[in-house]
């Protein structure tokens, strides 16, 4: 099966807004143009859900967390990307598309194939958007644990300032207080 013609274009937010959800769950948009976003594993999504699963309840019932949805990050150029883990504001449940002046904090779960995009590409955008806080997580390789990255926008210059680095259990204060232990993810 061929793929569609617009996904070779670059395309606008109003021709965007009048794709399925069907149509867009798998792609992100970057400078108005389509990227393919492959399945994630199950240790890649069980990392997400239970980072995110902590988040919700520690800042729940002004903000929740969700996974893998759409955020659109411009206009024009349209970019939108699929953060693995958002937490946003709770009375922005109903808006769509998401935006970033409702988004607290992004994560991203690095993948094979996605180390560049996670570690340098995506936090220039999510910064340059103004997503107060960014979270990478690098599972564990040969029997470790998981690290989490944090970060912190300075939001004069828009870049983000590294925070700790927690290896295996994430324990901070801010945005929330949160104790979650990744060992057994």
């Amino acid at each position: 099966m061929l793929p569609p013609v617009w996904m070779h274009q670059q395309i606008t937010a109003e021709f965007y807004d009048t794709l399925s959800e069907a149509q867009t769950r798998d792609i992100e948009i970057v400078d108005g143009m389509v990227l393919m976003v492959p399945s994630a594993s199950l240790r890649h999504n069980r990392l997400a859900k239970k980072v995110a699963v902590a988040l919700e309840a520690a800042g729940a019932p002004e903000w929740f967390a969700d996974l893998d949805f759409d955020v659109r990050l411009g206009e024009v150029p349209l970019t939108v990307r699929r953060p693995d883990i958002v937490v946003y504001r709770a009375s922005a449940v109903r808006d769509a598309p998401m935006r970033p002046e409702n988004i607290l904090l992004v994560g991203e779960v690095v993948s094979p194939g996605s180390e560049t995009t996670d570690r340098l590409v995506k936090p220039e955008q999510y910064a340059a958007a103004g997503i107060a806080w960014y979270w990478r997580i690098e599972p564990s390789t040969a029997g470790g644990v998981p690290i989490v990255h944090t970060y912190l926008l300075d939001p004069a210059a828009r870049v983000y300032r590294a925070g700790d680095v927690h290896a295996g259990v994430i324990d901070v204060l801010a945005p929330f207080r949160l104790r979650v232990d990744l060992t057994l993810a």
